[in-house]
């Protein structure tokens, strides 16, 4: 069985459609396309496959029913035009949706819903259970609250992070391009599409451009997102939303848009939950020992090991860590907060007592509280 032929038969699909697709350039929402997609999931649904659908739009459907033509600066601006567009998205998908007898179910997140632990498991347990139901689940960023420090940033990140919140199989990004390309097919007549790849390729990311006027994802966010999907062992499809019957020739295994596999063992639902914080309360920057420990060996980090410590966090939070050449190579739940893990940098576990005058753990965080990146 190939790659693709693997990538048909999987079960849960997450299915994200950008906003230049939705709303035909920023025009309106198109409401031939939704339809057609919409009947593409049914046809799905009977092949046994569960699809959440992740939809990007709202802003650009509030900017056409306000007349607006360029996509504002201003956070209350941007709020407004989503609390607006998102009543006539959710429309048009109930509309086109129940003409399946398939019913359908709002699911709004923000980045804090995902980063407190328990309202992340909150909304796996609701995710799984209306799929269970036999519903299809839409999910949107909630840009009415979301605060400009605490976005998710755009929805194919958001797409990624709920395949790691059901476990799905399969990520579809649906964009405006075939696929991703060695060079943007825009301005190089002669760009080739890249069909298949490692989402953990490197070169990939210098292949990428950036977003349009509408949308605030590129194909380097594509790639960053299948890259986070890959950690729960989703491979990722990057292809056109105007191809006719897109999902149905991904669900027969043709050979469209740009494969971007998970080539790597994924990480279990704690350490996924651990890895895909999107903002870090502080930074533990390592020595050259310590990084080629957590590196290579998989150990839990030690006081010892640290040189630096910025930001202000409290024990229990996610820290990242740096190493010794300045890149990120883990996150964790360190077990002393900023100050104390100040004090302690470069002291031996047991001389952490001596220092502080007490001590919670040896470590500064355990191996099972520390994912690699």
């Amino acid at each position: 069985m190939t790659t693709r032929d693997k990538l048909a038969s999987s079960r849960r699909w997450v299915v994200k459609i950008g906003s230049a697709m939705i709303t035909d350039e920023g025009r309106g929402l198109d409401h031939i396309a939704i339809r057609s997609w919409a009947e593409q999931i049914a046809r799905l649904r009977e092949r046994g496959k569960q699809v959440i659908l992740v939809s990007s739009g709202a802003v650009a459907e509030g900017m056409s029913r306000l007349g607006w033509k360029k996509r504002p600066h201003a956070l209350h601006e941007l709020q407004a035009a989503a609390a607006l567009g998102q009543m006539g998205l959710v429309q048009e998908f109930e509309v086109c949706f129940k003409q399946h007898n398939i019913l359908t179910a709002l699911v709004l997140l923000t980045h804090e819903d995902l980063a407190d632990r328990q309202r992340y498991l909150n909304a796996r347990s609701t995710l799984r259970t209306l799929l269970d139901l036999g519903a299809i689940p839409i999910i949107n960023e909630n840009d009415t609250v979301a605060t400009e420090e605490l976005r998710f940033g755009d929805n194919d990140t958001l797409g990624a992070l709920v395949s790691n919140l059901v476990e799905a199989d399969t990520l579809i990004l649906l964009t405006d391009q075939n696929g991703l390309y060695d060079r943007d097919p825009r301005s190089n007549s002669d760009a080739s599409l890249i069909q298949q790849s490692s989402a953990y390729d490197e070169s990939l990311i210098a292949m990428a451009g950036d977003g349009g006027a509408l949308g605030r994802g590129g194909m380097r966010t594509k790639i960053t997102a299948a890259q986070r999907a890959a950690r729960s062992g989703a491979s990722t499809i990057i292809a056109s939303g105007a191809e006719e019957h897109v999902l149905l020739k991904i669900a027969d295994g043709d050979n469209i848009g740009t494969m971007l596999t998970a080539d790597k063992e994924p990480l279990t639902a704690r350490k996924q939950w651990l890895a895909n914080h999107l903002k870090v309360q502080g930074r533990l920057h390592l020595d050259a020992g310590a990084s080629k420990a957590l590196l290579k060996k998989g150990v839990s980090l030690l006081s010892v090991g640290v040189t630096k410590v910025e930001g202000k966090f409290q024990r229990g939070d996610v820290v990242a860590c740096i190493s010794d050449t300045g890149r990120e190579i883990a996150r964790g739940l360190v077990n002393y907060d900023s100050v104390e893990s100040g004090r302690i940098r470069g002291v031996s576990s047991e001389k952490i007592e001596q220092t502080l005058g007490y001590i919670d753990e040896p470590e500064l965080i355990h191996r099972d509280n520390l994912v690699l990146l």
